[in-house]
């Protein structure tokens, strides 16, 4: 039997899977091509022009605040958090005693960390200057 095997189940899989790679590499330089030959390269009037009836834009700096990040972290975090919770409720019963404490004891950790980050400013908006 040698290693190289047309006949092997996966084979059929395995082409789909390299075919598909390039056809996604080949497609993603030709679009790279096609926006940048195409594309207006002189787009700044267009940037600063006023939308619909707004306010005239300024030139800023692109900068983000870095506390966006942070409060998606922590956002993602409980949420996450919270959702182990779901599981545990279910089988309740199931766990009894054990898994009861291993909640409280899962709600106190997130109770430390949710009063730690309260604590150290990261849930207060913080605007920049």
């Amino acid at each position: 039997m040698s290693h190289m095997s047309f006949e092997h189940p996966y084979f059929g899989a395995f082409v789909m899977l390299i075919l598909s790679f390039g056809v996604f590499w080949l497609i993603s330089k030709l679009s790279s091509i096609v926006g940048s030959k195409f594309a207006n390269q002189n787009d700044d009037k267009l940037k600063s022009a006023i939308y619909e009836s707004g306010p005239e834009a300024n030139k800023q700096p692109n900068r983000i605040n870095s506390h966006f990040y942070l409060v998606a972290v922590l956002f993602i975090l409980f949420d996450v958090e919270i959702i182990f919770m779901f599981p545990w409720a279910v089988n309740f019963r199931y766990l009894g005693v054990f898994g009861f404490v291993e909640m409280v004891l899962f709600i106190l950790l997130l109770t430390i960390g949710f009063i730690y980050a309260w604590h150290k400013g990261a849930l207060e908006w913080h605007s920049i200057k």
